[in-house]
Parts: structure tokens; sequence; C-alpha cells
């Protein structure tokens, strides 16, 4: 498994600037006083090659031995294109043949206790030895310390994440609590991550989880085998029927709406609520569970089954086929750029998308606004604007394309 998001290609100098700032925090969280990350002479607990330099960092490689070096290069992330996967080929034979110092430049040697440091944490708790590497992503507000965990030898066995603030912390506590939960839900049509270790380290909650082996050979992944692992998992903790207005799903999108209210963009999209309410309250929906942000950098198609990953959005009790639009929506502003396109073409699309689900034809459309809804809540919610997100200002591209569509209802 590899739970990173690639970085894209370029980053621009203000994106640059946060993940160095970004750089900073991690380390002071990670190792701690009496740790020291700033050259200071001590024992050594961790000697890292900044990649690829520390005005631009993007991950933080361990030193350790060329070999582990080059692995956690190699299984750090899930390149989205055949450039990028050229550009990591490149420096996982830079750092194996010992040929990095000539590319990259930057290193940070972290000294001190080996027991202040997380790495000893995670040592403890899995009573194993381990080398670490440390991811450093783009500004969102769900960011946080994504950990590659390796053997001595170099196989990658688990990632851990930490919740460092309170909407980390909540969504790594639900990401262990779904993945506890889908461990015995009778999966066949996809394969998830198993619970490591939980628990928590200082202030912060701490996920560990195996790592799934998205470097075995892949397949071509057909729309039937997709559409079959993601109804898989609407159905696996039981589907319920009942009108909109009468759901438990409605009142929970209310009240989180309630939480945002004082928004920019609240009253926008409280107001095209109201239209929906209005239109379609008694539209009968069938409501099961969903992955909550599966998205193609999530999964990897192998010849046996489906890798899936990034749990921390799992719900149950929403309106079935929402993993469906998640997908086609994500996909298509991955592919296109224009995420304003991309809304139109995947509502255009409800009807085929949400066919294989069982939602009656006069649900479709609506299933499809009522996930746009969801999706802007949680935007609202975490604060994506605020935060830097490249996506985070709605008005740019979500709400104008949900207010004329439930106008149009």
């Amino acid at each position: 498994m590899s739970p990173v998001k690639t970085a894209p290609a370029a980053l621009t100098a203000g994106d640059a600037a946060l993940r160095t700032q970004y750089l900073t925090e991690v380390l002071a969280l990670l190792y701690p006083e009496p740790c020291r990350t700033d050259g200071t002479p001590g024992p050594l607990v961790a000697e890292y090659l900044v990649v690829p330099s520390l005005h631009r960092p993007r991950l933080l490689v361990p030193m350790l031995s060329p070999t582990v070096a080059a692995a956690a290069v190699r299984r750090y992330a899930e390149p989205q294109s055949r450039i990028a996967r050229l550009k990591r080929d490149a420096v996982v034979a830079a750092v194996h043949t010992r040929a990095a110092g000539l590319l990259f430049r930057d290193r940070i040697r972290v000294t001190g206790p080996v027991s202040a440091g997380i790495d000893g944490y995670l040592s403890d708790s899995l009573r194993r030895d381990l080398a670490m590497s440390i991811h450093i992503g783009p500004a969102r507000a769900n960011r946080k310390p994504v950990l590659q965990l390796l053997s001595p030898d170099g196989d990658t066995f688990a990632f851990g994440k930490l919740g460092t603030g309170p909407l980390t912390r909540s969504l790594v506590k639900a990401e262990t609590a779904a993945l506890t939960a889908l461990a015995g839900s009778g999966l066949t049509k996809l394969t998830v991550p198993r619970v490591l270790h939980a628990g928590t380290w200082r202030t912060m909650q701490v996920l560990v989880q195996s790592a799934l082996p998205v470097w075995l050979p892949r397949a071509p992944l057909t729309p039937r085998r997709l559409t079959a692992a993601m109804v898989d998992i609407a159905g696996c903790c039981g589907i319920t029927t009942g009108p909109l207005t009468g759901s438990g799903y409605w009142h929970e999108l209310r009240a989180r709406l309630a939480a945002v209210a004082d928004r920019p963009e609240g009253s926008g999209l409280a107001a095209a609520v109201d239209v929906l309410a209005a239109h379609s309250g008694e539209t009968a929906l069938r409501y099961g569970a969903w992955h909550g942000d599966w998205a193609p950098w999530n999964m990897a198609n192998l010849a046996d089954t489906l890798l899936v990953w990034d749990w921390e959005r799992f719900a149950t009790g929403v309106p079935l086929g929402f993993d469906a639009i998640h997908h086609e929506l994500q996909r298509r502003i991955q592919s296109t750029g224009d995420a304003r396109a991309a809304v139109e073409a995947t509502v255009h699309r409800a009807d085929e998308l949400l066919a294989p689900f069982g939602v009656a034809p006069v649900a479709r459309e609506i299933t499809a606004l009522l996930y746009l809804v969801d999706l802007a809540v949680r935007y609202l919610t975490d604060k994506q604007a605020e935060a830097g997100a490249r996506l985070g200002v709605l008005g740019t591209w979500l709400l104008p394309v949900l207010i004329r569509r439930v106008e149009e209802l």
C-alpha cells in the first residue's frame, strides 16, 4: 500500500514555501526536545536525504543503506504519469548507486536519545527494527505526517499516519475504526490494509497499517471490476431504504451544514439544500457505505484483486453510489484540470454511474447532487480554502454547477 499522493511535476513558489515551513513543523513533532535537527553534535538518531531540496522538500529518505534508500523512494508514492515514473526511477537509481549526493545535497541529521523520537516509539510498539521515510505533502487542511516504514533490508512493511491537530486526529481515529470494521465485513472484491498498531504518542493519534503490495505487476482495471468493488463496499454494513428527508443521513447532513452556515459560501449551499428538500424530500433512496475518497490515486489493480487504501472518510448510511460519483469527478479533474467542467460531466453521467447500485432512475440525479452538497460541506468544514488547497474555493468550480442544476430540477 502507498497512501501518498504524487505531487505535481512543478511546485509554485508559494507551495514550496509552505512545504519548507511544514517540514520544520514535522521535524519538531517527530523529533521533539531533547532531539536536535540543527546540526548539534550528539548520538545519531537518524539521517535523511531531502528530495529534491530543503527549499522544495517532498520526501525525506532514510540513509541507513543504499538498499533502504532506494526502496523508500521506489515505494513512497504511486506516480500518476509516465514522466513522474521516469523521474522517480532516476532518483531510485541515484540513491542506490550512492550518486544521490551529486543530485541532492541537503541532508538532515537527527541527534539525541533514540527513545525521544517517533522511530523509538514505533520500533517499541511494533517490536521490530525499522527505518522510516517521511512524506512532505502539499497544503491541505487534512495534511498529516505520513511515514513509510521499512525493514533494515529494504522491505516496506507498513505505513504510519499521525493526527496532529483536531481535524487530522479525528481522521486518523476514523480510519482506524474503518479498517477495524472492514476486517470482519467479508469483502470479496477488494483488499484493504490491516491495522498493525493504533494508539497515541505525545499529543498525536497514531495509526500503523500494513503495506498493500502495490509494487506487484498491474492488470488493466475494467469499469466492471471497479463497480463491483464499489458495490461490495456499499453493502458491507447493510442497506436500508427510505425517503430522503426522513433519513438519518439527511439529518446528519443538515447538522453539518448548520455548522458552516456562517461561512461565505454557506448561505448559497443552504439555499440549494432547501430546494432539494422541497423538490425531492419524499424520494426514496437506498443507503449503505462508501469509501469516502475513492480516487485513482487511492487504489491499484492486480490480477487477482483491487487494492484500496486511505479509508479515513469511510462512512455508513449514505446514499448508494456516492463512491462512483466521487471517483468519476476526481478522475476527470485529474485528467483535464478543469474542475468546473468535471462537475458538469460527472452529473451528466449520473444515470450510467448509479444504475449498477440499484438506484432508481428518478433518484439518480438527486443522488449526484447530494454528493456535491456532501463534498462542499466537507470542504467548508475542513477549511480547505484557508489551508491553501488548490480547489478550496468552492465558488470557482463546484457551487455554480450545483446551484444551477438544483434550480433546474
